[in-house]
């Protein structure tokens, strides 16, 4: 179902009665969605109306009972009446207003899985992640503690309600409080600013490009005539941050770390731009940085075979110790539907024998200040000229170039070379064309040589999750090829400072290889 009251309705009518609710992604379809329905053992599936065509390929066996919920504004054909076990909607319209008996939930306690929610990567299949309902909850009680929110707030939601960071944080937030929610359908950014003011919005979710596309927007005499207080979200580098806030006055920016399956988060409650958190006493988390050797993606040991602790400045991975005390639901991991890969994300003897961690596949540095700073996953860093490369980094650097909307920047293999090169694809604002030389100059400026992208990529169509984020396997495996990618292309061309169009000639007489 596509973002409307009704899905709100429903999932918080099913967990009242204890039933597990999974969170479908609505832009999938085919095989990948009958993995999902797979993955979880469905008993019956709610659609909406406006989303029954994507059932429309799957075999019978291969769906289980479809319950509709109808929708107004986009009915579904009537010649998919077939598909349709239960008009669910009408069933509900129809029932007995009564409060349910609470014998229907006898037994279910905090602990009990709520909810399925799947993570929305952007490689491989996703995962069903495990919820319950103490840690739904929980989800708004630290929020609203942590960001003052209240029951005058009203919070505008605009990412898709099947994402974590929409029910888990923003919902979980307007229902901790008694706030008010305002839902749109989808993100849009010529709707966003008069929304928040025909609301009264106080409060939202953002990821980065988000505000990007905010940014990009024309500015207006009203950009600082809004109610918006407080943001909440991730991948806001300190460029894009002040940019947003000396434009739109947004006063506090809640930038945060964790994911949808982790048992431990931080967060930036102290406008520190591009910060994630800050750990003033490591004693009372059970997050720690251990060093991680990304050439060979393992984690160094000492001479008792132990993991070894970052020191401020040092970037590694973000690991957090698993609590298997059942009276506490602090660091507990509640992991996926499957228990192979729940088992591949504990690490085992990290600091003592028996002791179990969860592995989040995150880099993430301290600094001498205890601020804690995002610096890739672990699969997107790589190694070229025998450093490693952080493509998060990178990328927030070259987002300030003249014309860039957005980067993405990723690691392909050249023929005969050791490790992966950079390459950065490129989205250009409307109107705007790419200045090969006011690129390079600013590579030359701000990125160490092997840093610097030795391809671009002028990405006319990109492709992103359903949760606004960019997708980077589709154009790992085109690399540079022109006969797998149709889109512009350019090669970093040092001798004369700047980036040349690429051509058979132009990588022979810089000495590189084509693309295999």
């Amino acid at each position: 179902m596509e973002n409307r009251p009704a899905f709100i309705l429903v999932l918080l009518g099913m967990a009242k009665l204890g039933v597990i609710v999974s969170l479908l992604n609505i832009s999938i379809g085919g095989k990948a969605l009958e993995h999902a329905l797979g993955e979880i053992g469905a008993k019956a599936v709610i659609v909406g109306g406006e989303k029954l065509s994507a059932f429309a390929g799957l075999g019978p066996s291969k769906t289980p009972p479809i319950w509709l919920w109808r929708d107004p504004e986009t009915p579904a054909d009537p010649a998919l009446d077939g598909l349709v076990a239960v008009d669910f909607g009408a069933a509900v319209e129809a029932s007995d207003p009564a409060r349910s008996p609470a014998s229907w939930r006898e037994g279910l306690t905090a602990g009990d899985i709520a909810l399925y929610m799947f993570t929305s990567g952007t490689t491989g299949l996703p995962k069903a992640v495990r919820y319950s309902h103490m840690r739904w909850l929980n989800g708004g009680d630290v929020k609203e503690l942590m960001c003052n929110f209240t029951q005058d707030d009203v919070f505008y939601c605009c990412l898709p309600l099947f994402h974590g960071a929409a029910i888990m944080s923003l919902i979980a937030s307007a229902m901790s409080t008694g706030g008010a929610a305002v839902i749109r359908r989808r993100f849009s950014a010529r709707e966003f600013w008069p929304d928040v003011r025909r609301h009264n919005v106080t409060v939202t979710q953002y990821v980065g490009e988000i505000c990007r596309y905010l940014l990009s927007q024309p500015a207006s005499p009203d950009d600082r005539r809004h109610t918006l207080r407080a943001m909440m979200g991730t991948n806001m580098n300190p460029e894009l941050w002040r940019n947003f806030q000396d434009r739109f006055g947004v006063p506090e920016i809640y930038e945060g770390w964790g994911s949808s399956e982790g048992n431990t988060m931080v967060t930036n409650y102290e406008n520190n731009p591009g910060a994630v958190g800050r750990v003033p006493y490591w004693e009372k988390t059970n997050l720690r940085l251990v060093r991680f050797d990304v050439e060979n993606e393992t984690h160094p040991r000492d001479a008792d075979g132990r993991m070894i602790l970052c020191k401020p400045g040092e970037t590694g991975e973000a690991i957090a110790r698993i609590n298997f005390d059942p009276k506490s639901g602090a660091g507990r991991f509640e992991g996926y539907t499957s228990a192979e890969a729940t088992e591949k994300k504990i690490l085992r003897d990290v600091f003592q024998p028996g002791d179990a961690w969860w592995t989040s596949g995150d880099l993430l540095r301290e600094d001498e200040d205890g601020f804690i700073w995002f610096i890739d996953r672990i699969g997107d860093t790589f190694r070229w000229k025998s450093e490693n490369v952080s493509t998060q980094e990178v990328a927030d650097i070259l987002s300030a170039a003249h014309g860039v909307e957005m980067v993405n920047v990723y690691g392909v293999k050249v023929p005969g070379q050791e490790g992966r090169a950079g390459m950065a694809a490129l989205i250009m604002r409307p109107g705007e064309a790419f200045d090969p030389d006011g690129f390079y100059a600013l590579t030359r400026e701000r990125l160490p040589p092997y840093a610097s992208p030795l391809f671009i990529r002028l990405w006319r169509e990109p492709v992103f999750t359903a949760s606004h984020k960019l997708r980077k396997v589709e154009l790992q495996s085109e690399a540079y090829s022109p006969s797998r990618c149709s889109d512009p292309l350019y090669i970093r061309d040092d001798p004369n400072r700047t980036y040349t169009a690429y051509g058979d000639a132009a990588l022979e007489r810089l000495g590189l290889p084509k693309s295999e």
